[in-house]
């Protein structure tokens, strides 16, 4: 089945290049199927690349999905243009007032590691955000800051500085094979990572009740499980793009901000050479048994969601 998105939304004319299968709303309006509600939370600067990254990976799935992006209610975007903010985008108070619920919701990471989670301008409404999830969303999947926020909401774990960025693509660890979410899974995975800060695992052990699922030697918890909120927390990039390290290396070269080469991206670690992307395949499988888990889970009745915790497949 396609992912259902507004035929004018730009990632519409991508995926269906693609080949990912993709339908407007007339047409999904004629089958007789419940699609999976899936909000993304989208708080990167750029919006269509990341709007991109997400509806590729969970628009894959044998089942139709409804993508609905959200934005915070009073944070205004200077890198994508007012015109396709308000056409394609509604604010979180809206979502709120409306009191619509969701079988998942992605919340994208931040450019803002630097600032303390108090600091951001928008940190008290992502926090109702959080809270909201836990009688409007199924289930949610926090990406990169947006995990570390989660987790530090939820849990009051805390986010570390790192004395030089992580960046690159590192080995990670399948900590739990027989995870629904590692579904597939190889023993060891490339993922692209590209942050300051860090989470530390021994803090992350000392809430007793989160599970770590993918682990780094290098740079530490990258996907942890956190059942009594049905929640993930991924602190790395799956979802990027091919070129997504190199943009972001060329942009800090372009402006002379000190970076390292990201290590095993470039063949021979060479800048002028094609990256190669060795984590695609892993990326769908990780999304996919997400969608799946949500599918075998979420109440048909939406608005069962929030009212029952159990597993709706016992």
């Amino acid at each position: 089945m396609p992912i259902k998105i507004p035929a004018s939304l730009p990632a519409y004319d991508v995926l269906t290049r693609e080949g990912v299968m993709v339908m407007d709303e007339d047409h999904a309006a004629r089958q007789d199927i419940r699609p999976l509600r899936i909000g993304l939370l989208n708080l990167m600067p750029k919006k269509i690349q990341t709007e991109n990254q997400f509806a590729r990976l969970i628009g894959a799935t044998p089942l139709q999905i409804e993508l609905n992006l959200i934005r915070m209610s009073e944070h205004r975007t200077r890198n994508t243009a007012a015109e396709h903010m308000a056409s394609f985008y509604r604010p979180f108070d809206e979502v709120l007032a409306s009191d619509e619920k969701f079988d998942g919701l992605i919340i994208t990471g931040a450019p803002i590691e630097h600032l303390a989670f108090d600091k951001v301008t928008y940190w008290e409404e992502l926090r109702q955000v959080f809270d909201w999830t836990q009688t409007h969303v199924h289930s949610t999947f926090g990406v990169c800051w947006g995990g570390m926020a989660m987790i530090n909401h939820f849990h009051d774990v805390r986010k570390h500085m790192l004395p030089e960025k992580a960046f690159g693509c590192f080995r990670h660890r399948n900590m739990a094979p027989s995870s629904p979410y590692l579904r597939g899974f190889s023993d060891d995975c490339v993922i692209p990572v590209s942050r300051w800060t860090e989470m530390r695992q021994p803090e992350i052990d000392a809430v007793g009740d989160l599970s770590t699922l993918l682990y780094s030697d290098e740079v530490g918890p990258c996907l942890v499980e956190d059942p009594a909120h049905r929640a993930l927390y991924i602190f790395n990039h799956l979802e990027y793009d091919s070129g997504t390290l190199k943009q972001e290396y060329d942009r800090d070269v372009e402006n002379g901000t000190p970076i390292n080469v990201p290590c095993n991206y470039y063949p021979g670690d060479d800048p002028a050479r094609q990256p190669q992307n060795r984590w695609r395949s892993h990326a769908h499988l990780l999304y996919g048994n997400w969608i799946s888990e949500i599918y075998e889970t979420t109440p048909f009745d939406i608005s069962q969601i929030g009212l029952a915790r159990t597993d709706l497949r016992a």
